[in-house]
Order: structure tokens, then sequence, then C-alpha cells
């Protein structure tokens, strides 16, 4: 079945997906501001109330659309209006593919950045290099504690940005910072003080620090 075409004004849709529909939102920047990138953006996790809806995830394609980016949300399968049931982040990274897929399909010559939250944020960079997305930014990886693997992830040779909560109750920050520190290839990593895992009263402060480190990275308009 053909995928519905790309929208061109803000829509939540439904995709073909690997283990049924895959409920998308995507969001365009305001028309003087659009370059020629789609960004799209992983939620936490889905077991514990994760949706493309978290007020981590929206921030974060907030702070990237207003740098011109096009961003994608979607839910992972099982969640929202997503069909299909959890499947411990291997088939997470199918729907990922899924929806990258029918972004390169639809908006060819953009740059790709892949953006995820917490269990997001592992599921983005597992695929992050057979997507061969162009740039990463991830918040609270759960390097430890949770069950994801991060020993083995191949990172692309592209701008990727850490954002680590120093208060994080959930994401063992220390962790966090030691997994960046055994790094052949480093990210850039901002530590935010007096931050917990969902950013409480540090919103505004998260989306400042996204566009702080990822302008320079900007395609042009």
């Amino acid at each position: 079945m053909a995928q519905p075409s790309f929208p061109a004004a803000s829509e939540v849709l439904l995709l073909d997906g690997p283990a049924g529909k895959l409920e998308v939102a995507v969001d365009l920047p305001e028309a003087a501001d659009a370059r020629p990138l789609v960004a799209v953006v992983c939620h936490p996790l889905p077991t514990e109330g994760g949706t493309m809806h978290n007020k981590v995830v929206t921030m974060m394609a907030r702070a990237l659309r207003e740098l011109g980016a096009t961003t994608v949300r979607f839910n992972f399968r099982g969640t929202g209006q997503s069909e299909g049931g959890f499947d411990q982040g291997a088939g997470e990274q199918d729907d990922l593919r899924t929806v990258v897929e029918w972004v390169r399909g639809a908006r060819q010559g953009d740059a790709l950045w892949l953006a995820g939250f917490s269990f997001g944020a592992y599921v983005s960079l597992r695929a992050a290099a057979t997507l061969h997305a162009d740039a990463l930014v991830s918040i609270a990886p759960p390097v430890t504690g949770r069950g994801w693997d991060f020993g083995d992830i191949e990172v692309p040779d592209v701008p990727w940005l850490v954002i680590q909560g120093d208060a994080d109750e959930i994401v063992d920050a220390q962790a966090v910072y030691a997994w960046v520190d055994g790094l052949k290839r480093k990210p850039q990593l901002v530590r935010m003080v007096d931050t917990s895992h969902f950013f409480h009263r540090k919103l505004i402060d998260l989306r400042g620090a996204i566009q702080h480190e990822v302008k320079a990275w900007l395609p042009p308009a």
C-alpha cells in the first residue's frame, strides 16, 4: 500500500509500519525560516508512559523547528494510535526506519537529523549508522541499568550533541559522563546543573542549550 504524501502543512497522519499503522506528527517551521532539514524525534519508554507528546520531546522539536527544521515525531508501536506491541528497542528501530524512509522519499536532498530522549535516544543512536543520519541529538541516554546495550553502538562520524541533567533520578548522570569519556569520538556534551530526568522547570533552558549547540550545523536556508 502506498504511504500518504508528505504534508504541506502541519498534520498528524498514519503510515504503514512493520507492525501496523504508525502515528506520525509532522510540524513545519515558519516559511521564512525553513531550511532543507528534517529532524525525526524519538520518544521515551512507552511502557512507562512515553509518547510523542512528552514535554521533552515536544520541546526538542520546537527548538529545532525554530531554527528552520521540519520536525517529525511519531509514536512507537503499541503507543497512541500506533499498532503492534513493545519490542524492547528492536522493532522500534524498524519503526524509525519506516519513518526515515518515508521522509527521505518525500524530501530528497534534505539533511536528516535524528533526535531522541531517554529510550528514544537509545533507539535513534542504535539506528543512526544504518540510516546515515547527518546529525544526532541525544538527551538523557539510558546507558546503564535499563537493559539497553550501548557498548557496541556504531555512531556515524557526524555532529552529535548529548545533553544530560546532573540531578537525573532515572538515568545515572555519572554513568553517562563516564560513557562519553570512554568513546573514541566524543559528542558535544552539555551537563545541566540541578536538572531532573524530565527537565522540570528547565525546559526553556533545554531549548536554549539545543539551539546554541546545533546552530552551526544547520544547512543554508
